[in-house]
């Protein structure tokens, strides 16, 4: 009778997700690996730390314990990469190692952040009604997809650090908020429709700025929105570029304090879903900082987080040095010492 009382008060949004269903097993380590297909067809061959040549998936999961992979999921992208097939095929791996499967819809044929959250291309012409319907679709089609070949994903995100709403400018936070709630439900919708067990985050940024999540996630639950956790990103490299905390360590104390406001504010689980920080080769100074950081982060959101923070994923730990700082991989395609903040000290 509980659990009955409990499904329908969480329906009519009355109470988020009781504690008991979303804490499937231990804190959960992983990464958002949505580059690796295009860059192995680029040749690149990945190594530990011995020069061995490796899968990335394999050495993920055996040298630095991964349990999951996260799957950026675009439109129609120009490429291929990141389209359903291409993450099919990833899951499919993932799902040979047994790794978790998390899937993050962009609902743009490109990045989608906040900065950008760009109409796919097949849908600049439809109005709202249209749009929520082909939002839908879209994500009913991947998981379904998936589903068909073996692969439920644990978690599906309905957008992509969507802090400023997503579809611009249809459904913009501050021009369109019910709009923007009402793409948070349909994808919550579909997702549940093909696939009950799977776990619905909305996702913002800036995991320390309190304000940032009672604003966003007030109006996806005002105008109807349903999500069961909350995802953020934690990126002190970012937010002191920024000027927005002062040091790394602050911005991880922030973000920890936030992590428990929040879960208790909403009683939903919260997910760092992404982080990540400097690769720098010429200063191995640097990455030990990182690794570092990495490790208090882990630490005190799987022991001081009153049990609500469910895991970390590394955002494209294996991207290699270039425009892209924060990988966690040199240039000889290895893991450098940020991948130790991996495992226990």
């Amino acid at each position: 009778m509980r659990k009955i009382i409990i499904c329908v008060l969480t329906m009519f949004g009355i109470v988020g997700m009781p504690h008991e269903v979303l804490a499937q097993g231990d804190f959960v380590k992983g990464a958002d690996i949505s580059f690796l297909t295009a860059q192995e067809s680029h040749g690149v061959k990945f190594r530990d730390r011995s020069g061995n040549e490796r899968d990335l998936m394999e050495l993920l999961k055996t040298d630095y314990q991964m349990r999951a992979v996260r799957l950026r999921v675009w439109v129609n992208p120009k490429h291929g990469w990141c389209g359903r097939e291409d993450v099919l095929q990833k899951a499919l791996r993932a799902k040979t190692l047994g790794m978790d499967v998390m899937l993050c819809f962009h609902y743009s044929d490109t990045w989608a952040d906040p900065a950008h959250q760009v109409v796919p291309e097949a849908w600049k012409s439809f109005g709202y009604k249209k749009m929520r319907r082909a939002l839908a679709e879209h994500t009913a089609d991947v998981i379904t997809l998936l589903k068909e070949h073996g692969v439920t994903p644990r978690w599906v995100q309905v957008g992509n650090e969507t802090s400023n709403g997503m579809l611009w400018d249809m459904a913009h936070i501050e021009k369109n908020p019910r709009h923007y709630a009402g793409f948070i439900r349909a994808g919550y919708d579909a997702v549940k429709r093909v696939s009950p067990e799977t776990i619905v985050i909305v996702h913002l940024d800036n995991g320390f700025d309190p304000a940032l999540y009672d604003y966003n996630l007030g109006i996806v639950l005002k105008y109807g929105g349903k999500f069961d956790m909350i995802g953020m990103s934690l990126y002190p490299y970012w937010a002191m570029e920024g000027g927005r905390e002062p040091n790394a360590e602050q911005c991880i104390m922030d973000c920890m304090t936030n992590i428990r406001r929040v879960s208790e504010k909403y009683n939903r689980d919260v997910m760092i879903v992404e982080t990540g920080f400097e690769v720098d080769e010429q200063h191995p100074d640097v990455m030990v900082a990182g690794r570092d950081q990495l490790r208090r982060i882990i630490r005190e959101a799987s022991r001081e987080c009153n049990g609500r923070c469910r895991g970390i994923f590394y955002w494209e730990p294996q991207s290699l040095p270039g425009p892209y700082k924060l990988g966690a991989f040199d240039s000889h395609a290895a893991p450098t010492a940020i991948m130790d903040g991996f495992l226990e000290p």
